[in-house]
């Protein structure tokens, strides 16, 4: 009983730790430790009115859209002289065209130092022969979706291919459509990561994307790294105090709080099964020493007549119960490890997650089972304890 109920624990407490880790390791490809900073958009509130060819009508002009804050090197060196703050990264972001051969498909496109994708997508991998150079104008990075478009047969472009970017926008001047063109060579195709700003879009370094997406120098976001996970909330903060709500911020912080809130609750659901099955264990350990206690009253009866006190008798079957206990519960954990792989394997075809035993959680699992196997042997020794000697001989 003590063997099935400790391993149980042990195998439960190790997938649930297992199936955290797993989850950790997935979302930490959204790099909980940075927020997105973006410009909030308002509305110029002007309009005019004038008459229409059918008379009496009136014409109303849509207000513009502006930026509240424009992102520039002024509000980069603004924050990152935050003390919670370890760096800023600079971007701009658009949608482009990107012609390969004969063929033009629209993509989304980041411009930014490439050195630091790392730091946005830390679980980052390139394919072989990619190389990221921080200030090459003529190289572009794409994502393997750009590179391998899905459910289509061949690549729609390779490693080490020429590609023209082109970006459409209205020139302000003259509200015309225009079109600025650029040509790069793929330098590097970046694996899938789970982070969609990263796993469908092309790199390109960010004096490139200032000239190509006409920025002027007004970046588009900032993707503003803090020291640590748990400061993301403290940097907000102090965003907040800077520009109020002018300033667009975004984390992943509350996604992540979720993920931890959804998996600690079905951990501690199998833990809850896992500890009735040990509960159980105790009640057959009470029911196999009282039995025990039945079989051997005559033992008993004749170790009170030659002496034995009734601390002595209660005592011995303590002591059983404890042994009961340490074999049982040593026992469990190395079965318990066993069982873990064989959920994991049974749940997931041995693919990515793994049981993670905590030398903590092995400790207290052994303490548990043990101090349950001295608990339910209490009353079995007690009751052997109480019986007199002469009742005890005549029984047999």
């Amino acid at each position: 009983m003590v063997v099935v109920g400790s391993s149980l624990l042990v195998a439960v407490n190790g997938f649930g730790a297992g199936f955290t880790e797993f989850f950790n390791k997935q979302f930490s490809n959204l790099a909980p430790n940075i927020l997105f900073v973006s410009s909030v958009q308002q509305q110029d509130q002007g309009s005019a009115h004038g008459g229409s060819a059918s008379g009496g009508g009136s014409i109303t002009v849509s207000p513009a859209i502006s930026p509240k804050i424009s992102l520039n090197t002024v509000v980069e060196n603004r924050i990152s002289a935050l003390p919670s703050v370890d760096e800023v990264i600079p971007s701009y972001q658009g949608q482009v065209n990107i012609q390969s051969h004969t063929e033009s498909k629209l993509f989304s496109i980041l411009s930014m130092n490439p050195t630091k994708l790392f730091v946005v997508a830390p679980t980052l991998e390139l394919l072989e022969g990619s190389t990221i150079s921080p200030n090459d104008p003529s190289s572009i990075i794409i994502s393997e979706n750009i590179a391998f478009p899905p459910g289509e047969s061949k690549p729609f472009i390779s490693l080490g291919q020429t590609a023209t970017v082109i970006y459409s926008y209205i020139d302000p001047q003259t509200g015309g459509s225009k079109e600025e063109s650029k040509n790069f060579v793929v330098k590097g195709v970046m694996e899938s990561t789970g982070n969609p700003t990263i796993d469908n879009a092309a790199i390109i370094s960010k004096e490139s994307g200032n000239a190509l997406l006409q920025r002027s120098g007004k970046f588009d976001s900032f993707f503003v790294v803090a020291k640590s996970t748990n400061l993301v909330d403290g940097v907000e903060e102090q965003i907040r105090r800077l520009y109020g709500n002018d300033i667009g911020i975004t984390t992943v912080k509350a996604i992540l709080k979720t993920i931890g809130e959804f998996t600690g609750g079905i951990t501690a659901f199998l833990i809850s099964i896992a500890i009735i099955s040990l509960i159980v264990g105790a009640v057959g350990i009470i029911t196999t020493l009282y039995t025990s206690v039945v079989e051997r009253i005559k033992e008993i009866g004749t170790l009170k007549a030659i002496g034995a006190n009734n601390s002595q008798i209660m005592a011995l079957f303590i002591v059983e119960a404890l042994l009961v206990g340490i074999f049982g519960a040593s026992l469990g954990l190395i079965v318990g490890i066993g069982m873990g792989y064989i959920l994991v394997h049974a749940g997931s075809s041995g693919q990515s997650l793994a049981p993670l035993y905590l030398v903590p959680d092995m400790i207290t699992v052994w303490i548990i089972s043990i101090v349950l196997s001295l608990v339910a042997g209490l009353y079995p020794a007690w009751k052997a304890s109480r019986y007199l000697p002469i009742e005890a001989l005549k029984s047999q």
